[in-house]
């Protein structure tokens, strides 16, 4: 369907919409010490409009002056440090994060619902205070991806299954006024029923056929999880640690169409 560069050949044009539509579903994390290492990446995928998503370590490193940088180059920015504190210490950070015009960010929904609110009460202020700002969606973690049921009794002490857990969450990720949660692509569907098929869900553990689960425990390829219901994909190693980045990416793209 594409040319090898990320653009749809002149004989695919009737799918350049979905194509476009599913690249923009992608999520690939900037997991590197140095803007230096994540240029790299970004030079090989320049041309295909996925989301980037830039974790701690990275934005710990680089600060906002990088978050801008991506934003000029025109990619949509997921801020992904998992704020968890008192509700207005994550209100102020709701609010930084916002000035710098991320378009997705997320909290810990351990933190409870007036924490969450909080959130985005602060994002909320900084586009009051600046209209050209636009509102980011917000985003709450529920349980992470590397966590087993057997970690989450054993050793972080919730009782039940991850799935009930996870959903539990998410309804009360919805009734603070978040805009969806992140969450395994095994419990978008229970999430789309508890909560409707426009909370969002992103996904991590996504791992195409074959690929190793490196530190995953709960994952899906990604057909399936579109098929789950996933809105957005995160991938990272399969694309950022193969010889080809950006065929990789490529070949997810069109195993998330092709769903």
């Amino acid at each position: 369907m594409t040319d090898g560069t990320g653009q749809v050949a002149e004989d695919n044009i009737g799918d350049i919409t979905k194509w476009d539509e599913m690249s923009k579903r992608l999520m690939i994390p900037l997991d590197y010490p140095d803007v230096a290492q994540a240029r790299l990446l970004m030079e090989k995928l320049e041309g295909i409009p996925c989301y980037m998503k830039v974790g701690m370590q990275l934005f710990y490193a680089a600060g906002p002056e990088f978050i801008k940088e991506l934003k000029d180059r025109g990619y949509s920015v997921f801020v992904d440090v998992k704020m968890h504190d008192i509700p207005n210490t994550v209100k102020g950070g709701a609010e930084s994060l916002t000035q710098l015009g991320v378009d997705m960010f997320n909290v810990h929904a351990a933190g409870g619902t007036a924490m969450m609110a909080a959130a985005r009460n602060g994002a909320a202020a900084a586009v009051s205070v600046n209209p050209s700002l636009q509102m980011p969606l917000i985003i709450a973690v529920t349980q992470l991806t590397s966590t087993s049921q057997e970690v989450m009794n054993g050793e972080i002490g919730i009782a039940g299954n991850v799935a009930d857990t996870v959903v539990r969450y998410a309804k009360l990720a919805a009734e603070a006024g978040l805009d969806g949660v992140v969450a395994s692509p095994q419990e978008a569907a229970v999430i789309a029923d508890a909560c409707g098929s426009t909370f969002r869900t992103v996904t991590p553990g996504i791992r195409p056929a074959g690929a190793s689960l490196d530190d995953q425990s709960r994952v899906m390829t990604p057909a399936q999880a579109i098929r789950q219901g996933s809105h957005y994909l995160v991938v990272g190693r399969p694309i950022t640690a193969a010889p080809d980045p950006r065929q990789a990416a490529l070949t997810i793209i069109e195993e998330m169409i092709q769903a």
